[in-house]
């Protein structure tokens, strides 16, 4: 029985004057679910603050999916601020959720998004001020059963002592079902273990507790997961695909906020999925297959979104939006339909290979801010090894077709530390970054402002994809490589940004390790890591104390290669896509040989489609 909205709003209600953005912590926003009567309650949480969480999708759409079934009700929760934390800890008050201010740990079901691996620490710290045992194994049968699910589940060994069950895939159909296993297992008195197992039955859940870690000589340092005998567990579970995408509900965001958001516009997904393959990227593995919502769905959602909440902005979601095979008519639609409202339609980052000058005029109809795009690497010889499958020439005719429509500031995302990078690939980003800049002052004149921002990443290998035998590039050659970037690029209107190295790395220790990797989450905790995404509030110091506790190196582990053949920590997951694939791949990125977007030719054998009985919609819809 849950505690009611009286018993603690009461005690939290004080604090709000004394932090920063109160509203945070407000409920009643418009939109949404009002009944928390249940009768089997679940919340999801998102584990940073308010701010972040709120606009997620993934999270959107659990939330209405779960109070659209019968019986049961959903509610919100994030992690509140250093500031709250601290006075709720001071006035002895738990995680509350967010509609009822009932304790997280009052409820039947618990479900976090795992968004990214710097969250990990965020969430020891959610399910701690919760006062739910952090470790799934030592939960009582009357706690609330935790579940996760989200892009970052693909090496979830790290965190899978916390939860119970792990859903991979797709959420939509899958998480009322587990929802539904949890009602009706409490519904008999079954055990907890009884419940969780039966969890384990739903194709696409994982439970952890099924699982027994196996180091041995055909496994890396971190070992591989089996099935403990007995227990009914498949050697390997294949995630949840849900098919028929235009079945679902176009506009999830249903909540108006209080305050500014990070992301704060209607989103609307248009596309999930993205068959361009691309070696380092994990969501074009992970996603597949391609599946997009018809031109209509979206234009009358985009419609309907921005009536309903009175945003100005609406920005068509995907991995790559412009693969959409409606994409130009979307945009011609939207933009006649939207004339004279002042609403701005955008699309988040732009393909180079298909922003011509039909696309260009599309896309600027509404906003000449800024534009963005991703050519990820300097040399056309390493853009191969990654199979970009873009050229210079693509980004001179995309910067081109920009320009004479008028922007005039430019953005490009790259990567350093990809496999194979040289010190030619580095000089490379600059001069790419002054070739467009002197197209723009051809086109707009040597005075117009024109300007190009490059913002460089650090690689980090990632599970099920082709680079994930890959070692990271070590800091100390990393800052080497940063500084040769910054001084070789000195037109003033040419802004250079990069990522921290510490935190790529830390971030590539946990992408990387196995099931001891919580031990190094649960001591970064301890040491005071929290929040690890914000610049403000990452400690390296705390990070490294936290792994000579537990007897690691982090350059060691972020460092290190893997054998090809080498059973994986994650290797009884699957998205779909054959480890053989993935090893062809990597085969074909060190010979600098590209494999094409088999949505524009033909099956390249990845194994998604025979392995999960599924298909690309988009090849469909081209053929």
């Amino acid at each position: 029985m849950r505690l009611k909205r009286e018993d603690l709003y009461s005690r939290l209600e004080p604090l709000l004057a004394k932090v920063s953005k109160p509203s945070r912590y407000l409920d009643h926003e418009w939109g949404a679910c009002e009944s928390q009567d249940g009768p089997f309650h679940a919340c999801v949480i998102y584990p940073d603050v308010y701010e972040v969480g709120q606009p997620n999708l993934g999270l959107a759409i659990l939330y209405n999916e779960l109070n659209r079934a019968p019986g049961i009700s959903c509610e919100r929760a994030y992690l509140p601020w250093v500031d709250m934390i601290e006075l709720m800890r001071k006035t002895d008050l738990p995680l509350l959720a967010l509609e009822s201010s009932a304790p997280v740990a009052s409820f039947d079901l618990v479900g976090f998004t795992l968004a990214h691996e710097m969250a990990c620490t965020n969430i020891v710290e959610a399910l701690d001020l919760a006062r739910i045992p952090v470790r799934a194994s030592q939960r009582a049968q009357d706690d609330a059963i935790v579940i996760a699910g989200g892009p970052s589940v693909w090496n979830c060994e790290p965190v899978a002592p916390m939860f119970d069950a792990v859903l991979l895939g797709d959420g939509e159909g899958a998480i009322t079902l587990m929802a539904q296993t949890v009602r009706d297992g409490r519904a008999r008195g079954l055990p907890r273990a009884d419940i969780v197992r039966n969890l384990g039955r739903i194709p696409g859940v994982y439970v952890p507790s099924l699982y027994q870690v196996v180091v041995d000589q055909t496994s890396t340092r971190w070992g591989y997961a089996v099935p403990i005998p007995g227990s009914g567990a498949p050697e390997r579970i294949l995630k949840h695909s849900y098919q028929d995408f235009a079945q679902t509900d176009p506009v999830c965001q249903k909540v108006i906020p209080y305050m500014g958001l990070i992301q704060d516009r209607l989103s609307v997904e248009v596309l999930r999925g993205c068959a361009r393959g691309c070696r380092f990227c994990q969501a074009g593995m992970t996603y597949r297959p391609v599946r997009e919502r018809p031109a209509d769905q979206v234009v009358q959602a985009v419609e309907k979104g921005l009536r309903a909440t009175g945003y100005d902005e609406c920005s068509l979601s995907s991995l790559s939006t412009t693969d959409h095979s409606q994409c130009k008519e979307i945009l011609t639609r939207l933009d006649s339909d939207l004339e004279g409202t002042g609403v701005k339609v955008s699309i988040p980052s732009q393909r180079l290979d298909s922003f011509g000058v039909d696309m260009a005029r599309c896309v600027g109809a509404s906003r000449k801010a800024g534009l963005t795009f991703a050519p990820e690497a300097g040399s056309q010889r390493l853009r191969d090894v990654i199979n970009k499958n873009v050229t210079e020439q693509d980004l001179i005719d995309a910067a081109t077709n920009a320009f004479k429509n008028g922007w005039r500031r430019m953005k490009l995302y790259f990567m350093m530390g990809l496999p194979t990078e040289t010190d030619e690939d580095v000089l490379g980003i600059t001069r790419l970054a002054e070739e467009v800049l002197q197209v723009g002052r051809k086109i707009l004149g040597p005075r117009s402002g024109v300007s190009v921002s490059i913002s460089v990443a650090v690689f980090v290998p990632k599970a099920h994809t082709p680079f994930q035998w890959s070692g990271q590039l070590r800091m100390d050659e990393v800052r080497r490589r940063q500084d040769l970037l910054l001084h070789s690029a000195p037109d003033r209107a040419i802004r250079i940004s990069y990522h921290d190295a510490q935190t790529s790395q830390v971030e590539a220790v946990l992408s990387k390790m196995g099931r001891a990797g919580f031990d190094l989450i649960y001591a970064a905790w301890q040491h005071g890591c929290r929040f690890d995404a914000w610049t403000d509030q990452f400690s390296y110091e705390r990070w490294q104390e936290a792994a000579r506790q537990v007897g690691i190196d982090l350059t060691d582990v972020a460092s290190e290669s893997f054998d090809l053949n080498a059973r994986l920590p994650w290797d009884h997951t699957s998205p779909g896509v054959l480890k053989g694939y993935l090893q062809r791949e990597w085969r074909r990125g060190q010979q600098g040989v590209t494999t094409p977007d088999c949505t524009r030719t033909s099956c390249t054998g990845c194994g998604v489609c025979p392995t999960l009985g599924v298909h690309n919609q988009i090849e469909e819809a081209r053929s």
